[in-house]
């Protein structure tokens, strides 16, 4: 379909496509939208995960990709994201509607915003070119590009997207993401008000400590259940927390660069392998509660009267880290994604969904206070079919 029949469309049928940073999987959403910007209505239509193989999610996690392989992985991560895609152009066409638009974030293999050492960059790979191909529908992709270009970090972009689900009069929200990385965004009801900023590493670190100590055959701490057992070895959670990156005022993001386990944990954790499974779990988990915790009372709490903190992604899963945040927050009410009606795990698919319906419809999504950008960009590419 052309592109402006697209925009006069009364609703646009689309899927979102996410790879996080934690490598498992696909996580995609087909989902009806109507109008643009605040006044955009959004019906989640169906949500499914679509595991990547060990093998692929062993290369994924590699730290250290040479150009060879990142061009491999670029098309065999596209052809992934094109099953996705088409599972849910069937579950759309079982209902007599017709997918408009893919949205893909792809999977973001290297992201080195400002400032830094060196010149800046990121790179998503997950061929657009092939998803269209396969899928036959066009797509939107590379969102973090162009609000660099501006300037910007790139990061965060579901900023956006936030604002639309759950901006109303008269309430001030916060919403926390803790996926490889957590990130807060402060909902207001002005647009030009909104905060938000990776607040460093969320599942990441967990994660990564439970693949070290188990050579691999773990990948994650099901339901904070280690966590539970160990103590917090306090030497060790200050190291975790260190970090010059927790310093550093918004806007800001961080990625694997800073907080993976080459760059933030495998000397860290070789070095105290005496201790238990449980005691290093553990104290990961405390570092990820804490530097959430202190990032709301530093950079958040002394401008905002926040009326409540709605928790997604793959962390809002561990209820140990979640009775931690919850202790550390104090007062301040936890919902999770799940009780507004979004999964927990498709709420960055929907919010690429969304971005990717203002591009279509050629209106900037980036938030420039959010990402530092200089103004407003319209974000990402599209694929024609």
């Amino acid at each position: 379909m052309e592109l402006h029949k697209l925009r006069n469309k009364p609703m646009r049928f689309a899927i979102g496509l996410m790879s996080g940073t934690s490598c498992d999987g696909v996580d995609a959403v087909l989902v009806r939208l109507k109008g643009a910007g605040a006044a955009t209505a959004m019906k989640l239509i169906e949500h499914r995960s679509f595991p990547y193989p060990d093998s692929l999610r062993a290369r994924l996690l590699r730290e250290y990709l040479d150009a060879k392989e990142i061009c491999l992985l670029n098309f065999e991560l596209g052809e992934r994201f094109a099953e996705a895609a088409r599972a849910l152009i069937v579950k759309a066409e079982e209902q007599g509607d017709t997918v408009d638009f893919i949205a893909s974030h792809g999977h973001t293999v290297a992201h080195f915003p400002p400032p830094t050492d060196d010149t800046v960059g990121t790179l998503q790979i997950g061929e657009s070119a092939v998803i269209t191909e396969r899928a036959g529908v066009p797509v939107v992709s590379d969102f973090r590009q162009r609000d660099m270009a501006a300037g910007g970090q790139g990061a965060p972009l579901v900023t956006y997207a936030d604002w639309v689900l759950f901006q109303k009069p008269g309430r001030t929200v916060a919403c926390l993401n803790i996926g490889g990385i957590a990130n807060f965004t402060v909902v207001t009801e002005a647009f030009e008000e909104i905060v938000a900023f990776d607040t460093g590493p969320g599942n990441m670190i967990i994660d990564g400590t439970v693949r070290l100590l188990s050579k691999g055959v773990k990948h994650m701490d099901e339901d904070g259940q280690s966590a539970a057992r160990g103590t917090v070895i306090d030497e060790y959670l200050e190291y975790l927390m260190s970090h010059p990156y927790f310093d550093r005022v918004p806007p800001k993001s961080t990625g694997r660069e800073a907080f993976g386990v080459a760059a933030y944990l495998r000397d860290a954790v070789a070095n105290r392998r005496d201790q238990s499974f449980d005691d290093l779990v553990a104290t990961a988990t405390a570092a990820v509660a804490k530097t959430i915790a202190d990032a709301y009372r530093r950079f958040i709490a002394p401008r905002f009267t926040i009326d409540h903190v709605i928790v997604g992604g793959g962390g809002a899963k561990n209820k140990t880290l979640m009775k931690l945040l919850a202790r550390e927050l104090g007062q301040v009410r936890l919902f999770t994604m799940d009780q507004y009606g979004i999964p927990i795990a498709a709420r960055e698919a929907i919010a690429f969904a969304i971005l990717g319906n203002e591009t279509i419809m050629g209106r900037p999504a980036n938030v420039p206070q959010a990402t530092g950008a200089e103004h407003p960009v319209i974000l990402g590419k599209i694929t024609p079919v």
